[in-house]
């Protein structure tokens, strides 16, 4: 069960933390993917019916199967519409914060592993290209596969392997330099600085980020759990109750 702290609150995941923390923090679960159109909300998933459940203006579609429903229903399905709206620019800000916190993390890394980089300013270009080109994609994406710990974790691998580079180029000329002068050991230890950025950069990355940003996360819960309450009673085109959220104990 793909697990977060709402559909479009994934954003949140930016934060590093695990499916089961953030189920911990919110006691909330979900099978489904949202896209947020402009027109309606659409839930996807793969395995169980109803697989596709379509929201909007009070209107209920399960399998392209329209949901007959009583008015107070209707404005039941039309504030879930409204209030799951009213997260995403919430859950856009902390994703986008995510990012920045991630490249400063990154840069501090870096500092270490490879002063001369940053000192030259190219680390800081690259940098600032790749935090742009992200944060990009996450205010144009309308689906949480866009937001969630998948993907942010993605975005940290391509912050961390647009400079690898860099750096093993920074500390190259001088580890040789160390090697030919016979300090086998110096050269060593500079290139394990740059090999500590690459593979254990992430994991670090992320921790720091889960530290920043899971009160942000967890501030969001109230909110969710009134879409859990809204949502209670509904039921899909085949009469079953229709869970877009579960909530836990």
């Amino acid at each position: 069960m793909r697990r977060f702290v709402v559909f479009i609150a994934a954003a949140g995941l930016c934060a590093g933390a695990s499916a089961q923390q953030l189920d911990h923090a919110c006691r909330i679960a979900s099978t489904y993917d949202l896209t947020v159109q402009p027109q309606a909300l659409l839930f996807d998933r793969s395995d169980v019916a109803p697989r596709n459940v379509r929201m909007h203006d009070g209107a209920l579609t399960t399998d392209g199967r329209a949901v007959s429903l009583r008015p107070d229903e209707q404005d039941r399905v039309a504030l879930f519409e409204t209030r799951a709206r009213a997260l995403v620019p919430k859950a856009r800000a902390i994703a986008s914060d995510g990012v920045d916190l991630a490249a400063r993390a990154v840069r501090d890394e870096a500092v270490t592993a490879a002063p001369g980089a940053v000192s030259s300013g190219e680390l800081d270009r690259v940098l600032n290209a790749r935090v742009a080109d992200i944060k990009r994609r996450i205010a144009a994406g309308q689906s949480t596969r866009d937001w969630q710990e998948d993907a942010m974790r993605a975005y940290a691998e391509e912050i961390v392997s647009d400079i690898t580079p860099i750096l093993t180029q920074d500390v190259g000329g001088e580890a040789m330099q160390l090697a030919m002068n016979g300090d086998l050991a110096g050269a060593a230890a500079l290139r394990d600085r740059v090999a500590s950025v690459s593979n254990g950069g992430q994991a670090r990355v992320l921790q720091r980020l889960e530290a920043a940003l899971r009160p942000r996360v967890q501030a969001l819960c109230p909110e969710i759990h009134q879409l859990v309450e809204l949502q209670s009673g509904l039921r899909d085109a085949a009469g079953k109750p229709l869970i877009l959220i579960e909530a836990g104990e």
